[in-house]
């Protein structure tokens, strides 16, 4: 596969470009900067990509700190004043790494950036470099018209969202914070993204995301010759609390959020997904497609083995196993999901919590999503919007530590059959070209509103 070119030069010459053709040219640039995150500080960082968004900013006199936590882990910050700078700040913030990609899974070279069937293609197309540009071209064009907006705004790329935000946002909440002084709304990723519903498009707002925690189980034993018989082999120990954890079939609980959403799915077309904990998911599925892999992930707890670490050679049974879980517990259920894990896992395992992050829930209600609310169906009347919660995690989680109350607003208007939430982490991962189109004048208007 051909490699990818470096980053359009920031011209300042000439004509101005268009929000609309901006917003393309953007995402472009950013995904040809490789800021692939292992989780091991062995990627190449989001360094380069800090100082391109710093120069598209530059270009329009809008000044951006950067700030490296450890070398090339960069992010930055700006803060723009608005018309009333007496009213509480948002800030819009977004993530610059990405998961790495395997190039021959995919079709094009994940960091090309190519343009193919109307869509740009590339590892962070909708993760979350499509956002990233929006934002830019956004806040660009309404510095070069002039306009300020209604309140000051505070503007963040991250660093190393995708291995929980230790080097990026958490660690400016813990070294930095004074930059967000002021704040108390923000706005990220994964929201505000259409979904067919019964003929109806339907835009789908973040306001509740899961917990986070990333356990390490580990099973002890008596290493040994691999013809011997061994009832104290750790890799048996493991596999079977593996298999148990893996095998779990957690409750229905059902959150305000996911409530919120499924009155609004009844009332839009009247079917009920059901009432207390008891939802029909096979409706889900059939109403939803493959958005329901995210919607019905926020009616259980979740615990999914990743990874499994034990041995080094074929003839010799090893002291020790280890193996990776990747827990999401609902708003309320840490202490549930902790306890049942433990259980599953049995007095053999050890479990450590290597990386761990709060679950959030905030209003369906108020100015800020009255605004969305409102960017989007004058962009598209005769749409609804709903709630929902969001069965990953973002950034919001770090800055809910300065009390400020995160949402997800990535206005994308898609196609019904595009497979929008298997792209996040997967392969083939693009963003039509219209979408990011729709997505400035709806983040425009929003910003307006704001």
């Amino acid at each position: 596969m051909r490699r990818p070119s470096a980053p359009a030069p920031v011209t300042t010459g000439g004509s101005a470009p268009t929000a609309a053709d901006d917003v393309i040219t953007i995402c472009q640039n950013l995904l040809r900067i490789d800021t692939s995150n292992f989780g091991d500080d062995t990627g190449p960082g989001e360094r380069k990509a800090a100082e391109y968004v710093a120069e598209l900013l530059s270009d329009v006199g809008i000044h951006a700190k950067l700030f490296e936590s450890t070398t090339g882990r960069a992010s930055l910050v700006a803060r723009i004043p608005g018309e009333d700078s007496s009213r509480p700040a948002l800030l819009v913030h977004g993530h610059l790494d990405v998961v790495p990609a395997q190039a021959d899974d995919w079709q094009v070279d994940p960091f090309s950036g190519e343009v193919k069937d109307d869509c740009l293609w590339g590892r962070g197309a909708v993760d979350m470099k499509d956002m990233d540009a929006i934002v830019l071209a956004t806040l660009r064009a309404m510095q070069r018209e002039g306009r300020r907006p209604p309140r000051d705004l505070v503007v963040a790329f991250l660093a190393d969202e995708e291995a929980g935000g230790r080097l990026g946002s958490h660690w400016l909440v813990d070294h930095q914070a004074d930059l967000f002084d002021g704040v108390s709304e923000a706005v990220s990723e994964v929201g505000g993204f259409s979904v067919d519903l019964r003929g109806r498009r339907t835009y789908l707002l973040q306001t509740a995301e899961k917990g986070i925690a990333w356990v390490k189980l580990t099973a002890t034993g008596r290493a040994g010759h691999g013809s011997q018989i061994n009832p104290e082999n750790a890799v048996t120990r493991l596999a079977a609390a593996v298999a148990r954890i893996g095998a779990h079939q957690w409750p229905v609980e059902v959150p305000t959020t996911v409530r919120a959403f499924i009155d609004g799915v009844r009332d839009q077309t009247g079917v009920d997904l059901g009432v207390g904990d008891d939802v029909d998911v096979d409706m889900l599925r059939d109403l939803f497609g493959t958005t329901a892999r995210w919607l019905e992930a926020t009616i259980h707890n979740t615990a999914n083995p990743t990874a499994l670490t034990a041995g080094y050679k074929h003839n010799v049974i090893p002291g020790v196993a280890s193996a990776l879980i990747d827990c999401r517990y609902l708003p309320g259920r840490k202490d549930e999901l902790m306890a049942k894990l433990s259980e599953l896992a049995g007095e053999d395992i050890t479990i450590e919590v290597l990386h761990g992050d709060v679950a959030l829930e905030v209003p369906f209600d108020g100015d800020l999503v009255q605004a969305m609310k409102t960017a989007l169906l004058e962009q598209d009347p005769g749409a609804a919007v709903l709630p929902y919660c969001l069965s990953g995690g973002t950034d919001n989680k770090a800055f809910s530590r300065l009390g400020i109350r995160g949402y997800g607003f990535a206005p994308l208007q898609l196609p019904a059959g595009l497979d929008f939430a298997g792209m996040f982490h997967g392969v083939d991962e693009r963003v039509p070209l219209e979408s990011l189109r729709f997505g400035v004048r709806t983040f425009d208007r929003f910003l307006a509103l704001s």
